[in-house]
């Protein structure tokens, strides 16, 4: 890896709530239901230091019992969603794949004695593919997948994305997209603002007490009110985890769909 770059340039790491299906890509009732997000994820690429070299995308939407790293160089499209108008099953992101980097991560994850195996032929899912159409929408960034443990322990993902810290420094923006509340029971409930304000505070915190209160995350305000199952917030273990001790911050807060959620970035 190239160690040019300087600590003015280095990549943040960020953690999306990337929408529901594709959202973006159709009409809601209310027509603004996703205008906000929509918003933060387009500003998100003009406030970098620079044009990502490559896109490291921890999704929720792929499960492995090692971490799996896509590593194919013109991966397909994965439409892993069901009942939406028939021309999002026809959307398309042609972004080249980014073998190279790919090798790269798994090399890191070698070192840390992190359980892992290259995936060329897997495709992105709409965890990678439809936030990334809104946050870069010229798909002329190379993107990797890369999955979470079946497992989900949070531990395990905060070591993951130390262990993926050094490709910041290497131009590849890593970015956990999953989603600040995912429960489809609890939708629109008004304790999703317990855990989002936790969330909150819990990001802006030292590293160490991060990683504590991270790993100890059920015992948050609503924690299994906003999460009955924990895969879409462990991509955001990962985005902690490769941050140092830097203090994250808040790039959307709001209601998507009357149910609080954040997108987080780390400087």
């Amino acid at each position: 890896m190239s160690d040019t770059s300087s600590s003015a340039d280095r990549m943040p790491t960020v953690y999306i709530s990337h929408g529901g299906g594709p959202c973006f890509f159709m009409e809601w009732d209310p027509p603004d239901a996703w205008d906000g997000l929509r918003a933060a994820l387009e500003g998100l690429g003009p406030s970098l230091p620079r044009s990502p070299r490559a896109i490291l995308v921890v999704t929720a939407h792929w499960e492995s019992d090692d971490i799996a790293i896509d590593s194919g160089s013109a991966p397909g499209l994965i439409y892993d969603y069901g009942g939406f108008p028939a021309h999002t099953y026809q959307l398309t992101y042609p972004a080249p794949g980014a073998p190279d980097v790919a090798r790269s991560a798994a090399a890191l994850l070698e070192e840390a004695g992190i359980a892992h195996h290259l995936e060329p032929s897997h495709g992105w899912d709409h965890g990678v593919f439809i936030p990334l159409k809104v946050m870069f929408p010229d798909a002329d960034v190379p993107v990797v997948a890369m999955s979470v443990r079946h497992d989900l322990d949070p531990s395990a993902h905060l070591e993951l994305g130390r262990a993926l810290q050094p490709l910041r420094d290497d131009g590849v923006l890593i970015v956990g997209s999953g989603s600040s509340f995912h429960n489809f029971a609890t939708f629109g409930s008004p304790r999703a603002a317990e855990f989002d304000e936790w969330l909150n505070q819990v990001v802006a915190l030292p590293d160490d007490q991060r990683r504590s209160a991270l790993t100890d995350w059920t015992e948050a305000p609503a924690a299994r009110v906003a999460h009955a199952r924990e895969e879409h917030l462990v991509p955001l273990m990962v985005a902690a985890g490769a941050a140092d001790d830097v203090p994250g911050t808040a790039f959307f807060r709001g209601e998507l769909l009357s149910t609080a959620m954040s997108c987080f970035r780390f400087d």
